[in-house]
């Protein structure tokens, strides 16, 4: 990795010509293979976003170049979103930001169109129920005004029941309940993230973190993950945070979006002291972790060998239930949870009663949602498996041990860019690659969840082959696990 000068968060030029290696041009400007390489460097996460590049003479020394070259070379990063320049101080490495937002490409379901968008499962079969059951008991509350500003007694004691069931001794008043964990992320940035804080995340990482953190002026210093070597996230992240100092941390130690990388106990516990020996608050969101498809045991939540460790979990009820139940939740000590709580109410009064009761009798009989949901997620992932293996056998991916979607390389020369351009003219809607990560990173890389239904998976492993006919394989017939509730 880019070493930094301590005392002006400028990159060293020699270990950045390091690791751009020999500069040539193969058929472009030099400079523009120098842009090339350095976009590359900060997209993997090497030069953290803010930090200083080095003086053009500088670093036209360390690489043998002249110096117009680097001066090329930093006005095409600019001129792409990578780097800014400021008078009389420098250029500094920038990360480029989409004007589409996460959300902005959700679309209601229309017949005849497959979206691979979002990994999102359909409801649990036992929510029907649990609407009915709420119905039943929601007279109670109809005589009251209507508004939890931190959620419902009965269910922020349901929520403090699982923590504790999980090993973490939790009371009520430790949980504030959200409309889902993307406004439970909000809230976190919102209430403790300030313009210019950096923030370590997981690169790839989920889109609508970093928009939330992006929301509110905080700087994303990406940090590489490896599903195949999770805990080497650990180091990766000690030494970014020596680099950047940053101030908090959005991480996704079980079953990460997109990769499925999930961290050994080990592996948490060593992260954990990484993150406290930093005196950085961590937000963990764990939206994914009761996502287990390995038959593994359940993990001990982040945090838990470390009681003093500044840290906020995020939960939902969106993919063990359903998305359509705005259901999160964060949790954390009281001095905390009473700061997320009061900024809360300044924007939102209360997450509906009706949906809070619906939850509640949901978590009655969680263990047996749970069971359900992993034999069908399980069923779903195999069946993708088997599909791409036949169908798409250029691409490739690591079989993850639970979440919700395969992060799969794309054959060479093949684009994420491009595949979601021609499978949109078939009716398929995907996610670039370069939506789970800064900048444009990831371009070779797409997400394919395993959420949507059988006969789907297949229609759209078909598409892809179809339309990259030149990775098809003969095709087959599988049969989807049967779903046991």
């Amino acid at each position: 990795m880019v070493s930094f000068n301590k005392t002006s968060a400028e990159l060293d030029a020699v270990a950045l010509a390091a690791l751009l290696g020999v500069v040539e041009g193969d058929g472009q400007p030099l400079y523009r293979a120098l842009c090339d390489g350095l976009r590359r460097i900060i997209s993997d996460g090497a030069a953290g976003a803010g930090s200083r590049l080095p003086p053009e003479r500088a670093l036209s020394n360390a690489l043998g170049v002249s110096r117009v070259t680097v001066t090329s070379a930093y006005k095409a990063l600019q001129a792409q979103g990578w780097a800014e320049a400021v008078h009389g101080a420098g250029t500094f490495v920038a990360i480029p930001v989409e004007k589409t937002s996460w959300g902005a490409m959700m679309r209601a379901e229309s017949p005849g169109v497959l979206d691979f968008v979002n990994a999102a499962p359909e409801a649990s079969p036992f929510l029907s129920a649990a609407f009915t059951d709420a119905l039943t008991t929601v007279d109670s509350a109809l005589a009251g005004h209507g508004y939890a500003p931190s959620g419902t007694h009965g269910l922020r004691t349901a929520i403090a029941a699982r923590y504790t069931e999980r090993g973490s001794p939790t009371h009520p008043d430790q949980i504030v309940v959200t409309s889902g964990a993307g406004d439970a992320a909000h809230l976190a940035f919102e209430t403790f993230a300030r313009p210019g804080n950096r923030v370590l995340i997981e690169h790839p990482t989920y889109p609508g973190a970093v928009e939330a953190l992006e929301s509110v002026g905080a700087l994303a210093v990406p940090v590489p993950v490896d599903a195949a070597d999770p805990d080497a996230f650990v180091d990766e992240a000690d030494r970014a945070a020596r680099q950047n100092a940053p101030t908090l941390a959005y991480l996704m130690p079980d079953f990460s979006n997109p990769t499925g990388a999930r961290m050994t106990a080990t592996g948490r516990r060593r992260l954990s002291a990484t993150m406290a020996r930093h005196g950085i608050l961590t937000i963990v969101d764990e939206v994914a972790a009761d996502l287990v498809l390995d038959g593994s045991p359940m993990l001990e939540p982040f945090g838990v060998p470390a009681p003093g460790t500044a840290t906020i979990s995020i939960g939902s009820l969106s993919k063990t239930v359903w998305g359509g139940l705005r259901v999160g939740w964060v949790r954390s000590d009281r001095e905390l949870v009473a700061r997320m709580a009061r900024t809360y109410a300044k924007r939102q009064l209360s997450v509906s009663i009706l949906e809070q009761a619906v939850a509640l009798h949901v978590l009655a009989r969680y263990d047996d949602v749970l069971a359900a949901r992993r034999t069908w997620l399980q069923g779903q992932r195999d069946l993708l498996v088997s599909h791409m293996r036949a169908d798409l056998p250029g691409w490739t991916f690591r079989v993850p041990d639970g979440g919700l979607s395969l992060w799969c390389s794309l054959p060479e020369g093949i684009t994420s860019e491009d595949v979601v351009r021609r499978a949109a003219t078939q009716n398929l809607l995907l996610a670039r690659g370069t939506r789970f990560g800064t900048g444009y990173a990831f371009d070779d890389r797409l997400r394919l969840p395993f959420t949507r239904p059988a006969v789907e998976l297949g229609a759209a492993v078909r598409v892809l082959a179809e339309t990259f006919s030149g990775a098809a394989g003969e095709g087959h017939t599988v049969e989807p696990a049967e779903v046991v509730v």
